[in-house]
């Protein structure tokens, strides 16, 4: 029999911490996602975004970074929902975990990917 006065520690597993990084990010995702969306399509209009507008945009390191966000956090989204569909059809102990772990090494290899693309040199057209 327990008292009212005793708290359960939550458990330091993977599965806990991607539940706190999915709520945590899902804050930031949509006022990055709300932001974003305002600023292309409202302020600077769809029809005139080119090549040259995204060129000059990341020229300023906090617009990289920014992107950056945007994408890794958009970016876990889909790669949370795709590990969920796996579970689904993983029946065995062990090969969740694995899965995991392959799901957030393609994550991070494609963050990588992304960051590289977005702080790679950029030229303004001549």
């Amino acid at each position: 029999m327990t008292t009212g006065t005793e708290r359960l520690q939550p458990s330091r597993s993977f599965e806990t911490f991607s539940w706190k990084w999915i709520r945590l990010s899902t804050f930031l995702l949509i006022l990055l996602v709300w932001s974003h969306s305002i600023l292309q399509a409202l302020i600077k209009g769809g029809q005139n975004l080119s090549l040259a507008y995204v060129q000059s945009h990341w020229m300023f390191l906090g617009w990289r970074i920014y992107d950056i966000f945007l994408l890794a956090f958009a970016f876990s989204y889909g790669i949370s929902g795709l590990r969920q569909v796996l579970f689904d059809f993983i029946k065995t102990a062990e090969w969740p975990k694995v899965t995991s772990w392959a799901l957030l090494v393609l994550w991070l290899l494609i963050i990588a990917i992304g960051t590289l693309a977005m702080v790679g040199e950029v030229r303004m057209p001549q």
